[in-house]
Protein backbone atom coordinates (compact mmCIF):
# COMPACT_ATOMS: atom_id res chain seq x y z
CA UNK A 1 0.00 0.00 0.00
CA UNK A 2 1.35 3.44 -0.92
CA UNK A 3 2.07 6.09 1.72
CA UNK A 4 -0.91 8.06 0.39
CA UNK A 5 -3.20 5.05 0.81
CA UNK A 6 -1.91 4.50 4.37
CA UNK A 7 -2.59 8.16 5.18
CA UNK A 8 -6.10 7.81 3.74
CA UNK A 9 -6.68 4.75 5.92
CA UNK A 10 -5.59 6.75 8.98
CA UNK A 11 -7.94 9.62 8.10
CA UNK A 12 -10.75 7.13 7.58
CA UNK A 13 -10.19 5.80 11.10
CA UNK A 14 -9.43 8.95 13.06
CA UNK A 15 -10.89 11.76 10.95
CA UNK A 16 -8.89 14.65 9.54
CA UNK A 17 -5.28 14.86 10.77
CA UNK A 18 -5.18 15.99 14.39
CA UNK A 19 -2.28 16.76 16.69
CA UNK A 20 -2.34 15.85 20.39
CA UNK A 21 -2.74 18.90 22.67
CA UNK A 22 0.47 17.79 24.42
CA UNK A 23 3.13 15.84 22.48
CA UNK A 24 2.65 12.10 22.81
CA UNK A 25 6.11 11.38 24.20
CA UNK A 26 5.75 14.20 26.74
CA UNK A 27 2.53 12.61 28.01
CA UNK A 28 4.11 9.15 28.17
CA UNK A 29 7.22 10.33 30.01
CA UNK A 30 5.15 12.30 32.54
CA UNK A 31 2.96 9.27 33.23
CA UNK A 32 5.90 6.90 33.75
CA UNK A 33 7.61 9.44 36.03
CA UNK A 34 4.45 10.04 38.09
CA UNK A 35 5.40 7.45 40.72
CA UNK A 36 7.42 4.29 41.29
CA UNK A 37 5.96 0.92 40.39
CA UNK A 38 4.04 2.00 37.27
CA UNK A 39 3.15 -1.03 35.14
CA UNK A 40 0.54 0.28 32.68
CA UNK A 41 -0.59 3.58 31.17
CA UNK A 42 -4.34 3.92 30.54
CA UNK A 43 -5.73 6.60 28.21
CA UNK A 44 -9.52 6.69 28.04
CA UNK A 45 -12.08 9.34 27.02
CA UNK A 46 -13.82 10.94 29.99
CA UNK A 47 -10.91 10.28 32.36
CA UNK A 48 -7.57 11.96 32.98
CA UNK A 49 -4.46 9.98 32.02
CA UNK A 50 -4.10 7.11 34.48
CA UNK A 51 -1.31 4.77 35.51
CA UNK A 52 -1.70 1.35 37.06
CA UNK A 53 0.52 0.98 40.11
CA UNK A 54 0.54 -2.27 42.09
CA UNK A 55 -2.85 -3.20 40.67
CA UNK A 56 -4.63 0.14 41.27
CA UNK A 57 -5.34 3.02 38.87
CA UNK A 58 -4.09 6.49 39.80
CA UNK A 59 -4.77 9.74 37.85
CA UNK A 60 -1.84 11.79 36.56
CA UNK A 61 -2.05 15.59 36.29
CA UNK A 62 -0.39 16.74 33.06
CA UNK A 63 -0.18 20.46 32.37
CA UNK A 64 -2.22 21.46 29.34
CA UNK A 65 -4.12 18.18 29.12
CA UNK A 66 -6.62 17.59 31.95
CA UNK A 67 -9.57 15.34 31.15
CA UNK A 68 -9.17 13.36 27.94
CA UNK A 69 -11.80 13.63 25.24
CA UNK A 70 -12.48 11.40 22.22
CA UNK A 71 -10.37 13.68 20.01
CA UNK A 72 -7.43 13.35 22.44
CA UNK A 73 -7.35 9.56 22.44
CA UNK A 74 -7.92 9.46 18.66
CA UNK A 75 -4.95 11.82 18.18
CA UNK A 76 -2.76 9.75 20.49
CA UNK A 77 -3.79 6.50 18.78
CA UNK A 78 -3.03 8.02 15.38
CA UNK A 79 0.36 9.23 16.63
CA UNK A 80 1.28 5.84 18.14
CA UNK A 81 0.31 3.98 14.97
CA UNK A 82 1.98 6.41 12.58
CA UNK A 83 2.30 4.70 9.17
CA UNK A 84 1.85 1.19 10.60
CA UNK A 85 -0.36 -0.13 7.81
CA UNK A 86 -0.99 -3.50 9.44
CA UNK A 87 -1.96 -1.92 12.76
CA UNK A 88 -4.31 0.53 11.06
CA UNK A 89 -5.91 -2.23 9.00
CA UNK A 90 -6.31 -4.53 12.02
CA UNK A 91 -7.84 -1.72 14.10
CA UNK A 92 -10.29 -0.93 11.29
CA UNK A 93 -11.28 -4.55 10.63
CA UNK A 94 -11.15 -6.05 14.13
CA UNK A 95 -11.64 -3.07 16.44
CA UNK A 96 -8.32 -3.56 18.27
CA UNK A 97 -4.64 -3.92 17.46
CA UNK A 98 -1.36 -4.69 19.22
CA UNK A 99 1.93 -2.98 18.55
CA UNK A 100 5.21 -2.10 20.20
CA UNK A 101 6.27 1.50 20.80
CA UNK A 102 9.57 2.94 21.97
CA UNK A 103 10.99 6.24 23.07
CA UNK A 104 14.61 5.62 22.07
CA UNK A 105 17.05 5.24 24.96
CA UNK A 106 14.15 5.69 27.40
CA UNK A 107 11.17 3.33 27.37
CA UNK A 108 9.56 0.46 25.47
CA UNK A 109 5.87 -0.46 25.57
CA UNK A 110 3.47 -3.16 24.45
CA UNK A 111 0.45 -1.21 23.22
CA UNK A 112 -3.17 -2.17 22.66
CA UNK A 113 -5.46 0.33 20.93
CA UNK A 114 -9.17 -0.52 20.84
CA UNK A 115 -12.59 0.90 20.06
CA UNK A 116 -15.11 1.40 22.85
CA UNK A 117 -18.44 3.27 22.66
CA UNK A 118 -17.45 4.63 19.27
CA UNK A 119 -14.19 6.14 20.59
CA UNK A 120 -10.62 4.93 21.01
CA UNK A 121 -8.88 3.86 24.22
CA UNK A 122 -5.25 2.91 24.75
CA UNK A 123 -3.43 0.69 27.24
CA UNK A 124 0.38 0.69 27.25
CA UNK A 125 2.32 -1.95 29.20
CA UNK A 126 5.73 -0.64 30.32
CA UNK A 127 8.53 -3.08 29.50
CA UNK A 128 11.53 -3.15 31.80
CA UNK A 129 14.71 -1.69 30.29
CA UNK A 130 16.75 -4.70 31.39
CA UNK A 131 15.96 -8.38 31.63
CA UNK A 132 15.85 -9.58 35.22
CA UNK A 133 17.26 -12.95 36.22
CA UNK A 134 15.11 -15.72 37.63
CA UNK A 135 16.67 -15.07 41.06
CA UNK A 136 15.90 -11.35 40.84
CA UNK A 137 12.30 -12.19 40.03
CA UNK A 138 12.11 -14.29 43.19
CA UNK A 139 11.16 -17.43 41.27
CA UNK A 140 11.80 -20.96 42.61
CA UNK A 141 15.39 -22.17 42.23
CA UNK A 142 14.25 -25.29 40.40
CA UNK A 143 13.42 -23.11 37.40
CA UNK A 144 17.13 -22.45 36.85
CA UNK A 145 17.28 -26.08 35.66
CA UNK A 146 15.32 -24.99 32.58
CA UNK A 147 18.36 -23.05 31.36
CA UNK A 148 20.26 -26.36 31.07
CA UNK A 149 17.53 -28.27 29.19
CA UNK A 150 18.32 -29.39 25.64
CA UNK A 151 14.87 -30.41 24.41
CA UNK A 152 11.20 -30.65 25.31
CA UNK A 153 8.45 -28.12 26.03
CA UNK A 154 8.33 -25.58 28.86
CA UNK A 155 5.07 -23.66 29.31
CA UNK A 156 4.56 -20.53 31.41
CA UNK A 157 0.88 -19.86 32.06
CA UNK A 158 -1.34 -17.39 33.86
CA UNK A 159 -3.78 -14.54 33.25
CA UNK A 160 -2.88 -11.40 31.32
CA UNK A 161 -0.47 -9.25 33.31
CA UNK A 162 0.82 -12.04 35.54
CA UNK A 163 4.43 -11.74 34.36
CA UNK A 164 4.62 -14.58 31.82
CA UNK A 165 6.63 -12.57 29.29
CA UNK A 166 9.05 -11.42 32.00
CA UNK A 167 9.66 -14.99 33.16
CA UNK A 168 10.16 -16.27 29.61
CA UNK A 169 12.57 -13.41 28.86
CA UNK A 170 14.60 -14.32 31.96
CA UNK A 171 14.83 -17.93 30.77
CA UNK A 172 15.90 -16.95 27.25
CA UNK A 173 18.47 -14.51 28.63
CA UNK A 174 19.87 -17.20 30.93
CA UNK A 175 20.27 -19.56 27.97
CA UNK A 176 21.76 -16.76 25.88
CA UNK A 177 24.38 -16.02 28.55
CA UNK A 178 25.37 -19.63 29.19
CA UNK A 179 25.16 -21.42 25.84
CA UNK A 180 26.66 -20.67 22.42
CA UNK A 181 23.49 -21.68 20.57
CA UNK A 182 21.05 -20.29 18.02
CA UNK A 183 17.81 -19.00 19.59
CA UNK A 184 14.73 -17.94 17.61
CA UNK A 185 11.83 -16.07 19.22
CA UNK A 186 8.39 -15.50 17.66
CA UNK A 187 6.49 -12.74 19.48
CA UNK A 188 3.37 -10.56 19.24
CA UNK A 189 4.74 -7.93 19.62
CA UNK A 190 8.44 -8.08 20.50
CA UNK A 191 8.77 -6.85 24.07
CA UNK A 192 12.21 -7.47 25.58
CA UNK A 193 15.13 -6.90 23.23
CA UNK A 194 17.71 -9.69 23.45
CA UNK A 195 21.29 -8.81 22.53
CA UNK A 196 23.66 -11.45 21.21
CA UNK A 197 25.73 -12.86 24.09
CA UNK A 198 27.18 -16.38 23.99
CA UNK A 199 24.15 -17.30 21.98
CA UNK A 200 22.81 -15.72 18.78
CA UNK A 201 19.22 -14.53 19.11
CA UNK A 202 16.88 -13.77 16.22
CA UNK A 203 13.55 -12.17 17.17
CA UNK A 204 10.61 -12.30 14.76
CA UNK A 205 7.48 -10.21 15.25
CA UNK A 206 4.05 -11.44 14.24
CA UNK A 207 2.58 -9.68 11.19
CA UNK A 208 5.68 -7.58 10.40
CA UNK A 209 8.13 -10.51 10.09
CA UNK A 210 5.74 -13.44 9.79
CA UNK A 211 1.96 -13.85 9.24
CA UNK A 212 1.28 -16.42 12.00
CA UNK A 213 2.93 -18.24 14.90
CA UNK A 214 2.45 -21.52 13.06
CA UNK A 215 4.13 -20.29 9.88
CA UNK A 216 7.09 -18.89 11.80
CA UNK A 217 7.42 -22.04 13.88
CA UNK A 218 7.38 -24.22 10.78
CA UNK A 219 10.10 -22.03 9.24
CA UNK A 220 12.12 -22.15 12.45
CA UNK A 221 12.56 -25.89 12.04
CA UNK A 222 14.61 -25.07 8.93
CA UNK A 223 16.63 -22.30 10.61
CA UNK A 224 18.74 -24.62 12.78
CA UNK A 225 17.86 -23.20 16.21
CA UNK A 226 18.45 -25.15 19.39
CA UNK A 227 15.90 -23.06 21.34
CA UNK A 228 12.58 -21.66 20.10
CA UNK A 229 10.34 -19.23 21.96
CA UNK A 230 6.73 -19.09 20.77
CA UNK A 231 4.98 -16.10 22.33
CA UNK A 232 1.69 -17.95 22.76
CA UNK A 233 0.15 -21.33 21.91
CA UNK A 234 -2.94 -19.90 20.23
CA UNK A 235 -4.22 -22.71 18.02
CA UNK A 236 -4.04 -26.40 17.25
CA UNK A 237 -1.59 -26.00 14.37
CA UNK A 238 0.90 -24.09 16.53
CA UNK A 239 0.63 -26.69 19.31
CA UNK A 240 1.19 -29.58 16.90
CA UNK A 241 4.27 -28.01 15.30
CA UNK A 242 5.64 -27.16 18.76
CA UNK A 243 5.26 -30.83 19.76
CA UNK A 244 7.10 -31.87 16.60
CA UNK A 245 9.90 -29.41 17.36
CA UNK A 246 10.25 -30.72 20.91
CA UNK A 247 10.24 -34.32 19.67
CA UNK A 248 13.03 -33.57 17.17
CA UNK A 249 15.50 -32.25 19.72
CA UNK A 250 14.55 -28.59 20.17
CA UNK A 251 13.79 -26.80 23.43
CA UNK A 252 10.46 -24.97 22.98
CA UNK A 253 9.28 -22.32 25.42
CA UNK A 254 5.81 -20.80 25.20
CA UNK A 255 2.86 -19.38 27.14
CA UNK A 256 -0.84 -20.05 27.58
CA UNK A 257 -3.65 -18.08 29.23
CA UNK A 258 -4.62 -20.79 31.73
CA UNK A 259 -4.98 -20.55 35.50
CA UNK A 260 -3.02 -23.59 36.68
CA UNK A 261 -1.04 -26.63 35.55
CA UNK A 262 -4.00 -29.00 35.33
CA UNK A 263 -6.06 -26.56 33.23
CA UNK A 264 -3.04 -26.09 30.96
CA UNK A 265 -2.96 -29.79 30.12
CA UNK A 266 -6.73 -29.71 29.54
CA UNK A 267 -6.33 -26.75 27.16
CA UNK A 268 -3.58 -28.46 25.16
CA UNK A 269 -5.50 -31.73 24.81
CA UNK A 270 -8.86 -29.99 24.29
CA UNK A 271 -7.52 -28.07 21.28
CA UNK A 272 -7.71 -31.31 19.27
CA UNK A 273 -10.62 -33.38 18.02
CA UNK A 274 -11.74 -36.19 20.31
CA UNK A 275 -10.32 -38.82 17.96
CA UNK A 276 -6.85 -37.24 18.23
CA UNK A 277 -6.75 -36.56 21.95
CA UNK A 278 -5.28 -39.88 23.07
CA UNK A 279 -2.43 -39.45 20.57
CA UNK A 280 -1.78 -35.86 21.71
CA UNK A 281 -1.83 -36.93 25.38
CA UNK A 282 0.92 -39.42 24.68
CA UNK A 283 2.98 -36.92 22.70
CA UNK A 284 2.65 -34.14 25.25
CA UNK A 285 3.38 -36.51 28.14
CA UNK A 286 6.59 -37.63 26.48
CA UNK A 287 8.00 -34.18 25.72
CA UNK A 288 6.81 -31.68 28.33
CA UNK A 289 9.46 -30.66 30.84
CA UNK A 290 7.76 -28.03 33.02
CA UNK A 291 4.44 -26.25 33.32
CA UNK A 292 4.86 -23.10 35.39
CA UNK A 293 1.72 -21.17 36.35
CA UNK A 294 1.91 -17.64 37.76
CA UNK A 295 -0.33 -15.25 39.66
CA UNK A 296 0.47 -11.74 40.88
CA UNK A 297 -0.80 -10.74 44.31
CA UNK A 298 -0.31 -7.80 46.66
CA UNK A 299 2.19 -7.93 49.53
CA UNK A 300 1.00 -6.94 52.99
CA UNK A 301 3.57 -4.11 53.08
CA UNK A 302 2.88 -2.83 49.56
CA UNK A 303 3.87 -3.80 46.05
CA UNK A 304 3.13 -7.06 44.29
CA UNK A 305 4.82 -10.43 44.04
CA UNK A 306 4.57 -13.46 41.80
CA UNK A 307 3.39 -16.75 43.25
CA UNK A 308 4.22 -19.83 41.21
CA UNK A 309 2.89 -23.35 40.77
CA UNK A 310 5.41 -25.81 39.33
CA UNK A 311 4.60 -29.07 37.53
CA UNK A 312 7.69 -31.04 36.55
CA UNK A 313 7.98 -34.01 34.24
CA UNK A 314 8.44 -37.18 36.31
CA UNK A 315 7.38 -40.77 35.78
CA UNK A 316 4.27 -40.08 37.86
CA UNK A 317 3.23 -36.80 36.20
CA UNK A 318 3.85 -38.17 32.71
CA UNK A 319 1.57 -41.10 33.52
CA UNK A 320 -1.19 -38.79 34.77
CA UNK A 321 -0.94 -36.61 31.65
CA UNK A 322 -0.99 -39.60 29.30
CA UNK A 323 -3.74 -41.59 30.99
CA UNK A 324 -5.79 -38.70 32.35
CA UNK A 325 -6.46 -37.61 35.92
CA UNK A 326 -8.66 -39.60 38.28
CA UNK A 327 -9.68 -39.41 41.93
CA UNK A 328 -6.49 -39.69 43.97
CA UNK A 329 -4.37 -39.63 40.80
CA UNK A 330 -4.36 -35.94 39.89
CA UNK A 331 -1.58 -33.58 38.89
CA UNK A 332 -2.40 -31.56 42.00
CA UNK A 333 -1.73 -34.66 44.14
CA UNK A 334 1.57 -35.21 42.34
CA UNK A 335 2.63 -31.59 42.89
CA UNK A 336 1.68 -31.72 46.57
CA UNK A 337 3.85 -34.82 46.98
CA UNK A 338 6.64 -33.55 44.71
CA UNK A 339 8.68 -31.29 47.01
CA UNK A 340 11.81 -33.37 46.48
CA UNK A 341 11.52 -32.77 42.70
CA UNK A 342 10.97 -29.03 43.14
CA UNK A 343 7.22 -29.09 42.52
CA UNK A 344 4.84 -26.81 44.41
CA UNK A 345 1.20 -25.73 44.36
CA UNK A 346 -0.42 -22.31 44.58
CA UNK A 347 -2.24 -23.08 47.82
CA UNK A 348 0.83 -24.59 49.47
CA UNK A 349 2.82 -21.44 48.67
CA UNK A 350 -0.04 -19.19 49.82
CA UNK A 351 -0.09 -20.94 53.18
CA UNK A 352 3.66 -20.33 53.60
CA UNK A 353 3.28 -16.66 52.69
CA UNK A 354 0.45 -16.13 55.19
CA UNK A 355 2.42 -17.83 57.96
CA UNK A 356 5.43 -15.61 57.20
CA UNK A 357 3.14 -12.55 57.26
CA UNK A 358 4.12 -11.66 53.68
CA UNK A 359 0.48 -11.58 52.56
CA UNK A 360 -2.82 -11.34 54.43
CA UNK A 361 -5.17 -14.32 54.80
CA UNK A 362 -7.86 -12.46 52.82
CA UNK A 363 -5.42 -12.04 49.90
CA UNK A 364 -4.54 -15.74 50.09
CA UNK A 365 -8.19 -16.84 49.99
CA UNK A 366 -8.90 -14.50 47.06
CA UNK A 367 -6.09 -16.05 44.97
CA UNK A 368 -6.34 -19.67 46.14
CA UNK A 369 -7.19 -22.57 43.86
CA UNK A 370 -9.30 -24.10 46.64
CA UNK A 371 -10.14 -21.39 49.23
CA UNK A 372 -12.10 -23.78 51.46
CA UNK A 373 -9.19 -26.19 51.84
CA UNK A 374 -6.80 -23.30 52.46
CA UNK A 375 -9.06 -21.97 55.24
CA UNK A 376 -8.86 -25.35 56.93
CA UNK A 377 -5.06 -25.40 56.60
CA UNK A 378 -4.90 -21.90 58.13
CA UNK A 379 -7.46 -22.55 60.88
CA UNK A 380 -4.80 -21.93 63.54
CA UNK A 381 -3.84 -18.52 62.14
CA UNK A 382 -5.35 -15.57 64.10
CA UNK A 383 -7.64 -13.05 62.51
CA UNK A 384 -5.53 -10.90 60.17
CA UNK A 385 -6.15 -7.73 62.18
CA UNK A 386 -4.27 -9.36 65.05
CA UNK A 387 -1.91 -11.51 63.00
CA UNK A 388 1.66 -11.11 64.25
CA UNK A 389 4.18 -13.72 63.19
CA UNK A 390 7.37 -13.71 65.22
Amino acid sequence: MSSTAVADLGRNLFGSPITPRVPTNTIIEAMVAASEGVSDLVLSPGRPPQVERYGHLEPVDITGLGMLGPADTAALASDLLGDNELGLRTLKDQGACDLSYAIPERYRFRVNIFRQRGTFAIVMRLIADRIATLDELGLPRVLSDIITLKNGIVLVTGPTGSGKSTTLAAMIDGINESRAEHIVTIEDPIEFLHRHKRGTVHQRELHSDTPTFAAALRSALRQAPKVILVGEMRDRETIEIALTAAETGHLVLSSLHTIDASKTVDRIIGSFDLADQERIRARFASCFQYVISQRLLPRREGGRMAIVEVLKSTMRTREYVEKGEKEGRSLLDAMQDGDIDGMQTFDGELEKLVRSSTISPSTAYLHATNPSNLRVALADVPDEDSLIIR
